[in-house]
């Protein structure tokens, strides 16, 4: 099982903040350093010192670390073009030597694309589909021919399809709760299949779908990775537990039904849990980023014990 870190920046985070996070990511040993692609802060938070770019905070990460995968969960198929996005994601694996791992999602949160003149169009999901052809067409294109795409949304004529990546295929990630669309469209283009905060009964049944899903096009159930992104607070002892709850605002019984809270023993119970319906890979979600004994802690007591 793998453990990777996940952070949610417009909360409020520099540059260096989610830099000194990375870092002790890769030295703690887990297995990559995911990032939201957020413009505007949610909740009591101030945001300060304000939002970064998912894309550019990556591209400075990918220079300054050298192990671990760096990716989004998930990217907003609305802020980009989908030619614009291509270029930038191939960029980045470059910069890393081949690290990105690419979560795409279709953009929800109306409040950030007001705040930022950024179009919020009805039909999101259609053009989620599209800028997974265009982005994925793009890069499979072979050099020295040229890519065409007339959909409903976007079109392309006699692209090049440059850069490519460094690697031979990114990653691609595909997640959330939709019953048929999201299932299929992730058969067909994704390598993980990701649950955003939800139960063990819901994890059950959406991994389920995927697998039907799979299995209708062909492909093998078991040759997608089935991961969970959970809120992560973990203390020695339930004082510790209380304490860093308390520092983001949330309440430890509803950490404990919803996320991974507890005591390193209660965490890995609650992972061998999710383990059990398929999932092999967790995002822990972190907020407070200034608590790097967190992520200590987390790493010897909670990973060391899933090998």
């Amino acid at each position: 099982m793998e453990l990777r870190i996940f952070t949610e920046p417009q909360q409020g985070a520099s540059y260096d903040t989610l830099l000194a996070v990375a870092k002790a990511t890769e030295d703690l040993g887990f297995d990559a350093f995911f990032r939201s692609d957020h413009y505007l802060v949610m909740g009591d938070s101030d945001g300060l010192p304000g939002p970064t770019d998912a894309w550019v905070t990556l591209a400075g990460l990918a220079r300054e670390t050298s192990r671990i995968k760096l990716g989004t969960l998930m990217t907003a198929a609305t802020f980009r073009l989908p030619g614009v996005l291509a270029i930038q994601v191939a960029q980045v694996d470059q910069m890393s030597g081949g690290r990105v791992e690419f979560g795409l999602g279709a953009g929800w949160y109306e409040a950030e694309h007001s705040a930022y003149g950024i179009p919020f169009p009805k039909e999101k999901f259609g053009r989620l589909e599209e800028q997974l052809a265009v982005v994925t067409g793009l890069w499979s294109t072979p050099v020295g021919q040229t890519f065409d795409f007339d959909g409903k949304f976007y079109q392309l004529k006699d692209s090049p399809g440059l850069p490519k990546p460094a690697q031979a295929k990114v990653p691609l990630i595909i997640g959330g709760l939709g019953a048929k669309r999201t299932p299929a469209l992730a058969a067909r283009y994704a390598d993980e299949f990701n649950l955003p905060f939800v139960s063990l009964e819901d994890t059950a049944s959406a991994i389920g779908r995927v697998r039907e899903a799979l299995q209708a096009t062909g492909r093998p159930a078991d040759e997608m990775v089935y991961s969970n992104a959970l809120v992560a607070v973990v203390g020695r002892d339930d004082a510790e537990v209380a304490r860093r709850a308390a520092a983001i605002g949330r309440d430890v019984a509803e950490l404990k039904a919803n996320g991974l809270a507890g005591t390193p023993a209660e965490v890995v119970d609650k992972i061998g849990r999710y383990a059990e319906l398929g999932s092999t890979r967790f995002y822990l979600q972190v907020l407070d980023l200034s608590d790097l004994d967190h992520l200590e802690l987390i790493s010897s007591k909670v990973q060391a014990q899933l090998g």
